[in-house]
């Protein structure tokens, strides 16, 4: 299921220096004159936040393109190519039960727009710490919150005058403290201007399907209901305080897919230096995969959200 996160078939297995684009071709296209086409379409669509930029981090959606590429343009447009040189990827597990964090084996991965490469070293210093392991060929294959946003990563860095590297984490179902550990960890890299995170996440997974029917009827129809929930959180996180995020969770139960990622990304911001002055954390586009408005529907929300740096120019 495109719309959200669905089991796939694991792409063929061609060892252990590059990871096929497994969803190429069924969650977005498999054809490169067709992906190109429409990343640059979407792209183009978007006006950045000139306030918002230079961006040092987004939040975006990781469902099938035809359901969620337009709202990640609005993340991926602000950018910089020419600033960065290193990019994590923080993206949830789906089907690993994962209660740390794990990285790619790969030395790069594909897309049909190009391949990229991993970060061996950065690989190597997070390794050094313990507290990650490494995916095997099939759960790294099967996962799809991290390929995702490949292909995008791909376009949008073709303007590069450097060569760069990505850093994908898979991010398991953590406790509180295991995010804030995992915040402090990663927030040396926050202090490098050239490295970018992107933090992997869809919102409200809404119906019978997903066990989650929420609906507070005094915000309208169901799915007006579902935006006020799912626009509640976003304000806490362009909070970015990680405690109210999590007493937000346990209120509502929001079945925000990247709820870890998001939770890791607001601990690092918690341990930089200047944390409450520094940055400006904003959503800019949200969307559903349909409106709900009988209790038989279901849907799927998509936000992205944009972190600046003010103290770069």
């Amino acid at each position: 299921d495109q719309e959200e996160s669905g089991a796939v078939n694991p792409g063929k297995d061609r060892g252990m220096s590059a990871r096929a684009a497994s969803h190429a071709g069924s969650w977005y296209s498999a054809n490169k004159t067709e992906l190109d086409r429409q990343l640059s379409k979407w792209l183009q669509d978007v006006t950045p936040s000139s306030h918002l930029l230079p961006s040092r981090a987004v939040i975006a959606p990781h469902a099938g393109y035809s359901y969620s590429g337009p709202t990640a343009a609005h993340a991926y447009r602000h950018l910089d190519p020419t600033r960065i040189n290193r990019i994590f990827i923080l993206g949830p597990s789906h089907h690993y039960h994962l209660t740390g964090c794990a990285i790619s084996g790969h030395a790069s991965c594909e897309t049909p727009l190009g391949d990229l490469s991993v970060d061996r070293s950065a690989n190597q210093e997070l390794m050094s710490t313990g507290m990650f392991e490494v995916m095997s060929e099939r759960v790294d294959s099967e996962e799809h919150s991290i390929e995702m946003h490949l292909p995008y990563i791909y376009k949008v860095m073709e303007g590069a005058p450097h060569p760069y590297t990505i850093v994908p984490v898979m991010v398991g179902n953590l406790s509180p403290e295991k995010e804030r550990q995992y915040g402090a960890l990663l927030s040396k890299y926050m202090e490098d201007a050239g490295t970018f995170f992107v933090v992997s996440s869809d919102f409200c997974h809404w119906g019978n399907r997903f066990s989650f029917t929420h609906y507070d009827p005094a915000h309208g129809e169901i799915f007006q209901s579902i935006e006020n929930l799912d626009k509640a959180g976003m304000e806490i996180i362009e909070s970015q305080s990680p405690e109210a995020f999590l007493s937000y969770q346990q209120q509502y139960h929001n079945t925000i897919c990247g709820r870890h990622p998001i939770a890791v990304l607001l601990n690092i911001l918690k341990e930089g230096p200047q944390q409450n002055s520094r940055f400006n954390l904003r959503f800019v586009k949200y969307a559903q995969s349909s409106p709900c408005r009988t209790q038989q529907d279901s849907s799927v929300s998509y936000a992205s959200a944009i972190l600046s740096d003010k103290t770069l120019t």
